[in-house]
């Protein structure tokens, strides 16, 4: 055999060798590489995890771990490690998978009617990586609070209730960083003026919006609940509003899961700073977190002459409005003689 045959033999191998090795690594690269039954799943990676960590955390979902690592030793994903939320979509291949360990997914993050800053703690802590006491603590720091003017009875008011995308890793203190940011966008010149129109720093309306939000369920009356407890205040009198009697009860108690539907006599009594029977003016903090509806309520009030409401019989979930007590004792009792007969005790 002479020389020239045997090169061209020779490079006839290599290259058949080489076409092997291309489909082999074709086949690692972009060949299915999942197994999980679900069409897609989320994978969390903490914050500090290295990349042994990774390989154990995403383990379960991965059917050859050994195609995953060599695409992501060729593409430095070792030495890149990223932390966060990365959304798994079954049949990925070892190339999709890595690729998508570099993008960090953010939560689209909703709370609405939080009762405390407890709850609301709870809530967004189930949702990203920071737990409910890291956030707690940092919602509470004492210099925040100062720096910002807020005190931790009313510090709930900071949180404006929308839908907002968030990173899964995100510090707790940038999340309340995020948040300051999203309350001062709220109370722009034009809210704030607003408030100021009825005597009523931003901090003041979102409490007086907490009442009027647990007052009525019904947006179109909340304007008109909110002109009747402004009108109290200018006349120097106690706004006395059952959900706040409600919530000093269950905060006196500490128990936020009691449900209480009716509140008596020695209730309105009880000496609490939360009790506007018992105080002039507004309580301490809000009573929960007022949605937009509640605040906007606040800030754009029916003007009106109404000075008492309780809840109506005839159309439920709305109420009765009066301009003299003598009106609204006709109210209240109809409202009083309908609760005893439906046996509604507490």
């Amino acid at each position: 055999m002479n020389l020239k045959k045997i090169v061209s033999l020779v490079s006839v191998a290599l290259i058949s060798v080489l076409i092997i090795y291309g489909f082999v690594l074709m086949y690692q690269i972009f060949s299915g590489n999942t197994k999980f039954a679900e069409k897609e799943l989320y994978v969390y990676v903490p914050t500090g995890s290295n990349y042994e960590d990774v390989k154990k955390i995403i383990a379960p979902y991965v059917e050859d771990m050994g195609r995953f690592e060599m695409v992501a030793g060729k593409t430095s994903y070792p030495e890149n490690v990223k932390a966060g939320r990365f959304l798994f979509k079954k049949g990925m291949n070892s190339y999709d998978l890595v690729k998508t360990m570099r993008i960090n997914d953010p939560v689209s993050l909703a709370f609405n009617n939080q009762e405390r800053l407890e709850n609301f703690a709870g809530r967004v802590g189930s949702q990203i990586e920071p737990d409910s006491l890291e956030l707690l603590n940092t919602f509470k720091d004492s210099v925040f609070l100062k720096e910002n003017g807020f005190t931790e009875d009313n510090v709930l008011v900071m949180f404006i209730p929308n839908t907002y995308d968030i990173y899964w890793n995100i510090s707790a203190e940038k999340f309340r960083d995020k948040m300051i940011k999203e309350y001062h966008k709220f109370w722009n010149k034009e809210r704030t003026a607003k408030a100021a129109a009825q005597g009523l720093t931003p901090i003041q309306a979102t409490i007086l919006a907490s009442i009027v939000h647990k007052e009525s369920v019904k947006k179109d009356e909340r304007p008109r609940i909110a002109g009747v407890y402004l009108n109290r205040m200018r006349l120097e009198m106690p706004l006395q509003a059952d959900p706040t009697v409600i919530f000093a009860m269950k905060k006196k108690s500490n128990d936020f899961n009691q449900v209480i539907k009716r509140v008596f006599y020695n209730d309105l009594i009880m000496k609490h700073p939360y009790n506007t029977y018992m105080n002039i003016g507004l309580p301490p903090g809000p009573i929960a977190m007022p949605d937009i509806t509640a605040l906007e309520a606040v800030l754009n009030p029916e003007k009106n002459n109404y000075i008492y409401f309780c809840a109506s019989v005839d159309r439920f979930g709305y109420h009765e409005f009066a301009a003299t007590l003598p009106e609204h004792n006709i109210n209240a009792k109809k409202y009083s003689d309908w609760i005893n007969s439906q046996g509604v005790q507490r």
